[in-house]
């Protein structure tokens, strides 16, 4: 087996990911959760077939929950099991993070944003962010940013 065979079986591997979580907010704080899933489900992701861009999360009643995350069943989906690929998917964490994250969405303003759908240790984790929404100017000024640093290294090149 060679090295990147045996890091991708024993490492993380992504599944899916967000990249317009980070455009449309400032990332604060990142935490992880488990995801509670049905069968069809983990062999769909197994497959690749996950996709969280329009997807958030919502606390009710001290527990966390994934909506909108589009999961799409493959042909080794059950007849006799309805597959509902936008179900409402119950997020594990533990009791403190979950009584930490519900003060400052409720008192701070900040919102929960899925950022990637990855792999850790053979389990299905979702990474969160906790965001606050960037305005209009913001954005302008990371893609302003984002194409300096890209012209920078481009001329930087040339000189080498």
């Amino acid at each position: 087996m060679s090295k990147k065979e045996d890091n991708k079986k024993d490492g993380d591997r992504r599944i899916a990911e967000n990249r317009r979580a980070r455009h449309d907010y400032f990332i604060e704080e990142s935490h992880e959760a488990g995801l509670m899933l049905q069968g069809w489900e983990v062999k769909s992701l197994r497959e690749g077939r996950a996709q969280i861009t329009e997807a958030y999360v919502v606390l009710k009643n001290r527990e966390a929950w994934l909506i909108g995350a589009h999961f799409t069943p493959g042909k080794h989906t059950c007849t006799h099991e309805i597959a509902d690929s936008t179900r409402t998917r119950k997020l594990l964490m533990h009791e403190r993070e979950l009584s930490m994250l519900v003060g400052k969405v409720e008192r701070a303003g900040y919102t929960l944003v899925p950022l990637d759908l990855h792999w850790t240790r053979g389990r299905a984790k979702l990474q969160i962010g906790l965001a606050k929404g960037k305005k209009q100017h913001d954005k302008r000024a990371d893609l302003k940013d984002r194409d300096w640093q890209r012209d920078k290294e481009r001329i930087m090149r040339k000189r080498a």
